[in-house]
């Protein structure tokens, strides 16, 4: 995990979803461990230290994708969240548009009608 660690919990639940991130990264880990002696037990004729070698090097390949995916994911996460944002702004925009237009229609209405 990157970024300082914080403490206690924060409005926004930061502990909470540090804990929740550390839990499933460790979650990965041990899938990926797992995984690594499943592969590697099929293979009977390697020595101990190759075995070893071949469920490291596989545990370390399949954790390094997980995190290019995680990467990703999260860049699309930040990409949808500006896109989403941005039309929040101009749909706020037009209705205090369509607001401020229909209170000047009744201005403007109630104005004519006491003038006559």
């Amino acid at each position: 995990m990157s970024g300082p660690q914080r403490q206690g919990a924060g409005p926004d639940g930061d502990l909470g979803n540090e804990v929740e991130g550390y839990l499933l990264w460790q979650a990965r880990v041990a899938e990926a461990e797992r995984r690594a002696r499943e592969f590697s037990g099929t293979l009977d004729w390697l020595t101990t230290a190759q075995r070893e070698e071949i469920e490291r090097r596989y545990t370390a390949d399949s954790l390094r994708r997980a995190r290019a995916d995680l990467e990703r994911i999260a860049a699309r996460c930040a990409s949808l969240r500006a896109e989403y944002e941005h039309r929040y702004q101009v749909l706020r925009r037009r209705c205090v548009g369509v607001a401020l237009a229909v209170c000047a229609g009744f201005t403007t209405l109630a104005t004519l009608l006491l003038t006559f």
